[in-house]
């Protein structure tokens, strides 16, 4: 399993998820949901997962954490709520029809969720164990070292345990009610730090 082998699709929505995650999110950001759509692709190559809608778990991935950032905040909706809605208003941009448009909010909302069901949603499911393993660590042990390895070095985590801390704790004390408390009570921030794949090489630093 090497980094080559995977290639985004391309895609206007595909393009369209890159250029708006790019746009807003912080270098730290950027590397985390590009990490995250590649853990989700390795997650399914070790599963034999295949006719998954890569093209959603791409687009899914790129804009599963935009509603931290400050332009897509909303004041009441768990910022996963939110940023599933700007992946519905990109895909209709792009043309998908309104039930795939509803699966792009399912899948960024499903990535909170404490676990999802394959058998119910295998590209939700995928990004939620990527998302897992870049935050918490959560089946370090699954995909090859050399492969995290590589994708550490061209995607650096740089300072996204602080960032992703901040903003999630923030979420948590404006929004009680929604994921972001769970989240930082189930310890967020020290998961991050004792997270395996900052032992890695992956930490770089931000210029």
């Amino acid at each position: 399993m090497r980094l080559p082998a995977f290639t985004a699709p391309d895609t206007p929505a595909a393009r369209a998820a890159r250029d708006l995650a790019a746009e807003y999110h912080s270098p730290s950001l950027l590397n985390h949901v590009t990490r995250s759509w590649l853990w989700a692709e390795a997650f399914a190559a070790v599963e034999g997962r295949t006719g998954y809608d890569r093209e959603l778990v791409y687009v899914s991935a790129m804009l599963h954490d935009i509603g931290i950032v400050t332009a897509f905040d909303n004041h009441t909706l768990a910022y996963e709520d939110a940023g599933g809605h700007v992946g519905v208003a990109l895909t209709a941009g792009a043309g998908w029809p309104q039930a795939r448009r509803t699966r792009v909010h399912e899948v960024i909302v499903r990535h909170n969720w404490p676990s999802v069901d394959p058998a119910m949603d295998v590209e939700g499911y995928l990004l939620e164990i990527a998302t897992a393993l870049d935050i918490s660590g959560a089946r370090a042990d699954v995909l090859p070292e050399p492969f995290m390895r590589e994708v550490l070095a061209a995607y650096p985590r740089l300072a996204l345990g602080a960032e992703f801390t901040a903003c999630v704790t923030d979420q948590a004390e404006r929004k009680p009610d929604t994921s972001a408390r769970r989240l930082v009570d189930g310890g967020v921030a020290r998961k991050l730090r004792e997270n395996p794949l900052e032992g890695l090489g992956g930490s770089g630093v931000e210029s």
